[in-house]
């Protein structure tokens, strides 16, 4: 049994009605209590949430596992498909890491579902306490992998509602090799200064939709990697963190490109950067196109608008010419304060240049001071009032 998303485009209805269709048939419920889960915040209770997602797994009927109130501790743990059905995680509890980071810091993923088609996850908290593991990077600078904190791969199908995520050791979300993914009314928090926390990285991906959220983290709200196409990202509160970010792009000679990109009705706030495409400056046949970024508000934002073909993080960098193809990227109806007095940036590549850059409607103010634009090897258009003036 499977179903499918109305459209690319963002759709409430769509998503309630499928709630509701699958709510409306005929369900078990698997209680991770009775399979031994104790919901005390001390007890291990991997095991029973193993044996829960089983019996829903192999049912034949739509299936909902069952977490009740209360703080579960569980280790890392992997749900796999196929399922013959339909499984809804339906919580009203917390989820806890292990009071031991290095357990979770181990492995590359504390929660993983792999190869599922037809899921739907509704409330309930992750907490990774992942405090201990970002001390120790701090001192020591490598304490094991760190985990994401949940993970879709190869996945169909999933609607994600209602779900908070704390304190991830790393990435709050990642969704790789998946197609028709929904989510919404999510909330995804870890401190500013937290290393490499991401609210969610998407690769390899279609038809994801992302709206309705607040994401509060130390690095990207949003990463959007290699292979995503058909994305939608609409009505999201970013910062603390770094942004909304394509890339980085060009990690090699052969990677597939990003298309078909809508951000709109976004509120960064006190950012690193607003919207930014990256791409390390190295041979490639990568490409990023058709992106669009609109109704957009920066509050005191570093880069409000920013492509940077020359991106370097380490001080390590390649000091080549970056080979990603940058076409087709409109920037309307941005306002807003940025922190620094450029406020938009085109750092192109000078065998690639950027292509078809459109600014329309942008208002971006710098204090008392004007604000002012740089460009690097980049063509483009404007339109209606641009501030600052535009540079190309």
């Amino acid at each position: 049994m499977s179903f499918k998303l109305c459209s690319s485009q963002i759709d409430k209805l769509c998503i309630i009605s499928l709630l509701l269709l699958v709510l409306a048939k005929p369900i078990i419920a698997y209680n991770v209590v009775r399979f031994g889960a104790r919901p005390d915040g001390r007890t291990d209770s991997t095991q029973a949430f193993q044996k829960a997602w089983a019996s829903a797994c192999r049912s034949v009927k739509p299936a909902i596992v069952d977490v009740p109130y209360g703080r579960f501790v569980v280790r890392p743990v992997f749900f796999s498909g196929p399922c013959r059905a339909t499984v809804t995680f339906r919580m009203k509890g917390t989820i806890i890491g292990p009071s031991d980071y290095r357990v979770l810091a181990r492995s590359s993923v504390w929660l993983m579902f792999y190869n599922i088609n037809g899921l739907i996850i509704h409330g309930g908290t992750l907490d990774a306490r992942g405090h201990s593991f970002w001390s120790c990077r701090r001192r020591f600078g490598y304490c094991y992998n760190g985990a994401q904190s949940i993970s879709f791969v190869s996945c169909k199908n999933v609607v994600v509602r209602g779900l908070t995520s704390l304190n991830s050791q790393k990435s709050h979300m990642s969704i790789k090799n998946s197609n028709n993914v929904a989510l919404n009314y999510l909330r995804l928090r870890a401190p500013s200064g937290s290393p490499n926390t991401d609210g969610m990285n998407i690769q390899h991906s279609t038809r994801v939709s992302v709206y309705n959220s607040a994401i509060m983290t130390g690095d990207d709200c949003i990463a959007i990697g290699p292979g995503t196409q058909n994305m939608v990202i609409n009505k999201i509160v970013c910062g603390p963190g770094h942004g909304i970010s394509i890339g980085s792009m060009g990690n090699s000679l052969r990677e597939n490109g990003v298309q078909n990109i809508m951000v709109s009705n976004v509120v960064f706030s006190k950012t690193t950067n607003g919207v930014r495409i990256k791409s390390w400056a190295r041979p490639s046949n990568s490409f990023v196109r058709g992106i669009t970024f609109r109704n957009l508000v920066m509050r005191n934002v570093y880069n409000p608008i920013i492509i940077d073909q020359k991106y370097c993080p380490n001080n390590q960098c390649p000091h080549q010419n970056s080979g990603v193809k940058i076409s087709n990227v409109k920037y309307i109806n941005i306002k807003g304060t940025s922190k620094t007095k450029e406020a938009i940036m085109f750092t192109c590549s000078p065998t690639n240049p950027c292509t078809g850059i459109r600014l329309e409607n942008i208002k971006l103010s710098f204090g008392r001071q004007k604000a002012t634009s740089s460009c690097s090897y980049v063509r483009g258009t404007s339109r209606g009032k641009i501030v600052p003036r535009s540079c190309f």
